[in-house]
């Protein structure tokens, strides 16, 4: 019975697997140290190998149970175990070829380099006579302008900035990462190698000199770079990457630094392969046009003579409601079997950014929910969790989500997020580890049902096709069971599309027709809009005016959409103060809208230009926890001063020097241009 099992096609597999997994291990060992002029035998070893893999995975794929001439307990079990096992050793060795093909790279393009600055040199590489003189002839003028540069760069002390002529991943805490054609500049020339290097952004660290040429200007430096241009920008011309300043090239570079820093960690196995750079953090780093202060504020017809969304009723003395095609409220709900970082970067947030999104454009505002998790659960984010007193905005899943984009591709677009810090160099980034996207209209024009929906995420870019968040999760297999099982492993977002009631929809439609944001404070938002309705339509003298006008609400409230700790101050003071209210008080509208100008005027309005406030930076645990204590303290000493002016005249308080625009509102400065797309 023993023998017959030993036979059987799912153990020759087994022991098949056990033999690569040996010859992995082996060869991983032996490219960790490489002899000079082994790696290209090495990488062709890696290639024929990982071939090897491959045939034994799709041998594994191919079986079933019928084959086996005996019962096998647990089959299907075995069988996936198995393949888990192969697609990690094919993993390990495609990077490992990445890692020695890299380096063939490097060592090539020198040798090159050195070949074409030698004229006789230039001249053996033109003939096709490919004997052993002439590749003897090479190696030694290869060899003797190496050693030139060598001590050229040793020996002159005047020598600072070199360019990299190969790609370097850091191998140990204090190394600097670095990109073929990057400028750095030299601080400390070791003699063992290493020297102490410094990049463009600042960083430190140490970097091989084998992988250095000196950096000449002008026409050397564009000889040094030519065959990475595609990498950089259309200069060619590493010092004027460097010392670009303006937005947009400065925006460019960022990009491609972290596209590079994300391939690294993919590498070196810290996120998974279908991981990219966040393509909605950099949208938003742009600038505010993707920003909910920008929305907030009312949009002019095309004639640029008259507010589009933003229209007097005269007999209610208020703004009119405005319908749109798109008014819904959509619930984050949980995120599950999200792969999980390495150990070599530390996460500081994790969180989903949300947007409407045709396929090729964003169609609003970018709006961001921080999710919670528990340790002992960890690949599963959670959103609106239980906590005392007013819940943060930023942890609030429930969303409204406005549009009158006429488009019939417009859906939502989910992109999860970490921002991380890695611990080998400090530097910080934020990774998008995958998105989905909720189309909101059938075929034939009919919205989507308001239900459920668990949405299957996609690795990659939102710009991409057919990218698995996480490739070593296979959805490919033989049988129903193993798909089944593969389908689970799949991280998933679960979000619900909610039905508005009457009163709901009277409410959204108070608000400008494109517009994402946190139901918990929608009420804030509309009180900004009346006031906004008063001061553009009610009581401004002529509607041919152009003046400022003062009002420091208008002024600065778009302000807190992008600071959401003083959006939650504003609401708890509210709260606070709506507590002590009359039922025929809160019936009366023109009264709760002057209430709330004085409690706007005694919480946020002093906290926006006290020195005492940090500025507001993203995922920073020591700056939001600086900026809700300097909050509270703030809130506290108002509710018991029964207000900020004894804050606002202490001489124990400073502020920043008095700026106009913290009273006078530009409404044509301030007002978005009709853009037919949103």
């Amino acid at each position: 019975m023993s023998g017959r099992r030993a036979r059987g096609p799912l153990q020759r597999v087994q022991r098949r697997s056990r033999e690569l997994q040996a010859q992995v291990e082996a060869l991983r060992a032996e490219s960790a140290a490489p002899a000079p002029g082994q790696r290209k035998a090495l990488s062709q070893r890696c290639l024929q190998l990982k071939k090897l893999v491959d045939e034994n995975t799709n041998a594994l794929r191919n079986l079933t149970k019928a084959d086996e001439p005996a019962p096998v307990g647990n089959y299907n079990q075995r069988k996936e175990e198995e393949e888990n096992l192969l697609l990690k050793l094919s993993q390990q060795l495609q990077k490992l070829v990445l890692v020695l093909d890299q380096d063939n790279v490097t060592t090539n393009y020198a040798v090159d380099e050195e070949h074409q600055k030698d004229p006789q040199t230039e001249d053996e590489n033109g003939e096709e006579d490919e004997g052993e003189d002439e590749e003897s002839s090479e190696e030694e003028d290869s060899e003797e302008t190496d050693d030139e540069d060598e001590d050229k760069l040793l020996d002159d002390p005047n020598v600072k900035e070199c360019i990299a002529v190969g790609n370097f991943n850091a191998q140990q805490e204090g190394d600097l990462t670095f990109t073929k054609g990057e400028v750095l500049l030299i601080h400390d020339k070791k003699a063992d190698g290493w020297w102490v290097a410094e990049n463009s952004k600042g960083e430190r660290g140490l970097v091989p000199r084998t992988y250095l040429a000196v950096h000449n200007e002008g026409t050397d430096s564009q000889e040094q770079t030519q065959e990475h241009i595609e990498v950089v920008d259309e200069t060619a011309d590493g010092t004027e990457i460097k010392k670009r300043t303006d937005s947009h090239w400065s925006a460019v570079r960022r990009a491609i630094t972290e596209n590079d820093a994300v391939e690294i960690l993919a590498t070196i196995g810290a996120v998974p392969a279908g991981f990219r750079l966040s393509t909605l953090f950099q949208l938003l780093e742009e600038g505010s046009q993707f920003r909910a202060s920008y929305f907030l504020q009312p949009e002019l017809t095309p004639s640029q003579l008259a507010f589009k969304d933003l229209v007097w009723n005269s007999e209610k003395n208020t703004i009119y409601p405005r319908p749109t095609r798109v008014s819904l409220i959509v619930t984050l709900c949980s995120c599950k079997m999200i792969p999980l970082p390495g150990v070599s970067i530390q996460v500081l947030s994790r969180h989903v950014r949300l947007c409407l999104f045709d396929g090729n454009r964003v169609l609003s505002n970018i709006h961001t929910v921080r999710a919670t998790w528990q340790p002992k659960n960890p690949q599963t984010w959670t959103f609106s969790p239980r906590v005392t007193g007013i819940l943060p905005s930023l942890l609030d899943g429930d969303c409204f989500v406005r549009s009158n984009s006429l488009s019939s591709d417009i859906g939502i677009l989910f992109e999860l997020g970490i921002t991380y810090i890695r611990n080998s160099t400090g530097e910080r980034g934020e990774i998008s580890c995958g998105w989905a996207f909720l189309k909101l209209f059938t075929s034939n024009g009919m919205p989507v049902p308001s239900r459920m929906y668990e949405l299957l995420l996609n690795g990659g870019t939102p710009y991409e096709r057919g990218v698995e968040v996480d490739p070593s999760i296979s959805r490919r297999g033989s049988g129903v069971f193993h798909q089944f099982i593969t389908l689970r492993k799949q991280p998933v977002l679960a979000v619900k599309l909610r039905s508005l009631s009457a009163q709901s929809k009277d409410i959204l439609n108070l608000l400008p027709e494109t517009l994402i944001g946190s139901m918990c404070y929608i009420h804030l938002l509309i009180f900004y809009r009346q006031i906004l309705g008063d001061a553009l339509l009610k009581d401004r003298i002529s509607t041919q005016s152009t003046e400022l006008i003062c009002n420091p609400i208008l002024a600065t409230f778009p302000q807190l959409m992008d600071q959401p700790d003083l959006m939650d101050a504003l609401r708890s003071a509210w709260a606070d103060r709506e507590r002590t209210l009359k039922r025929s008080e809160k019936r009366d509208r023109e009264f709760l809208k002057s209430l709330f100008v004085l409690v706007y005027h005694d919480s946020v309005f002093p906290l926006l230009q006290s020195t005492f406030l940090p500025d507001y930076k993203w995922a920073e645990e020591e700056s939001e926890a600086s900026r809700w204590k300097a909050i509270a303290d703030f809130l506290k000493k108002s509710r018991e001063n029964d207000g900020a002016l004894q804050y606002l005249l202490s001489s124990e308080n400073t502020h920043k020097a008095f700026d106009i625009s913290e009273l006078a509102y530009d409404f044509l400065g301030e007002a978005r241009k009709n853009n037919p797309g949103v």
